[in-house]
């Protein structure tokens, strides 16, 4: 029990004094953009830790990539010769960083604006919500969220994909109900989808633990 203290008065020093190092340390974030040419880019994969994600369509043909960085969090962007774009996260913070207040919410924000016909979409996320708005992907869509909400607006794809934890999946895919292959696995929540169901052209994949699943067709 002595050992043990001695032990607990240690880290709460450390704890009061990097709380109040926090509160005198003001953390600049820059707005930053990437674009690339339309026709450059064949898929796009952004995977990232406690931002939120919001996927629009381009208006001008190309794709923009607007998000804020500062000096201890940032972005690896890259776009290789075969046409695949991709996003992570990067840090050079220590475990010390972590504690204290978030970032604030306006600049965990990630804007994606795409052309469409894209062959491909992934966007993987932590803590916070996918929003994507009308838009068409030629081929495969997955977007994946931990402790967020995954919320569609008319997503037009051939194969979709959402997976949701601690969160929950709302919004309208494009086509009929009939075209579409279902497999839908949920746990503590509701789903108005079936487990299984055969298909035509699109497939549908949807894997909910904590949260709701309410899917619309917009035909």
């Amino acid at each position: 029990m002595k050992k043990i203290i001695p032990l607990i008065l240690c880290l709460a020093a450390i704890f009061t004094l990097t709380g109040c190092a926090e509160q005198e340390e003001t953390v600049f974030h820059t707005l930053q953009s990437y674009t690339a040419e339309g026709d450059a880019v064949t898929e796009i994969s952004i995977d990232v830790r406690d931002r939120s994600v919001q996927v629009s369509p381009s208006q001008d043909g190309q794709v923009h990539i607007s998000y804020y960085v500062s000096d201890q969090e940032y972005y690896d962007i890259d776009l290789s010769e075969d046409g695949c774009l991709t996003m992570t996260s990067a840090s050079d913070k220590s475990w010390t960083d972590y504690i204290g207040a978030k970032t604030d919410a306006s600049y965990r924000l990630i804007r994606l604006q795409v052309p469409d016909g894209l062959e491909a979409l992934t966007v993987a996320t932590t803590t916070e919500n996918i929003t994507l708005t009308s838009l068409t992907v030629a081929g495969s869509a997955t977007l994946t969220a931990n402790g967020g909400d995954i919320l569609l607006d008319t997503l037009d794809a051939i194969h979709v994909t959402l997976n949701a934890k601690n969160g929950s999946i709302s919004g309208s895919l494009a086509g009929t109900y009939e075209e579409y292959a279902i497999a839908c696995s949920i746990k503590k929540g509701d789903s108005n989808l079936p487990a299984e169901k055969e298909g035509q052209s699109r497939t549908l994949t949807v894997n909910g633990n904590n949260g709701d699943i309410d899917i619309a067709f917009a035909g």
